[in-house]
């Protein structure tokens, strides 16, 4: 399933949040997909390990991450989340970010080739980022995808 679709469907969006920490990005971004049954309870845990023990790997030059695990960390069901952030914050000494994707996939390939192509697909466009970052509103992103 493609990110517009499942975002359009779930709609997994929290617009302009306010964090104090990158842990707090990673447990928010998963707090949909751990209520909707797509992740266990363990899984945002997983992330902030693997970003701990190999570094903001999911970070890219656009201010995008794109934060996730292997399958096995707890992954029941692909899914994507979507977070804006009101002010850039570094994940673990990364570049600053203000969107964050967060997604899981049940298998390894879909987890890499299927999820990110997904993600990159859409954001790749820098007017959509623009009015990403801009966007008020769920429903503003929901137009956008």
């Amino acid at each position: 399933m493609s990110i517009k679709a499942f975002l359009a469907k779930n709609q997994y969006i929290q617009v302009q949040m306010e964090v104090d920490s990158w842990n707090e990005i990673i447990h928010q971004a998963a707090k949909p997909l751990i209520d909707g049954g797509f992740v266990t309870e363990s899984y945002p845990q997983a992330v902030i390990d693997n970003t701990l023990e190999y570094g903001a790997y999911y970070v890219f030059d656009e201010g995008i991450a794109i934060p996730h695990a292997r399958p096995e960390c707890g992954v029941i069901k692909d899914c994507f989340s979507m977070v804006t952030l009101n002010k850039p914050t570094s994940i673990n000494g990364s570049p600053p970010v203000d969107i964050v994707v967060m997604f899981g996939g049940v298998n390894g390939d879909s987890h890499i080739t299927e999820g990110i192509a997904s993600i990159v697909g859409l954001l790749e466009q820098e007017e959509t980022l623009r009015h990403i970052r801009q966007a008020k509103t769920i429903d503003e992103i929901i137009g956008l995808l």
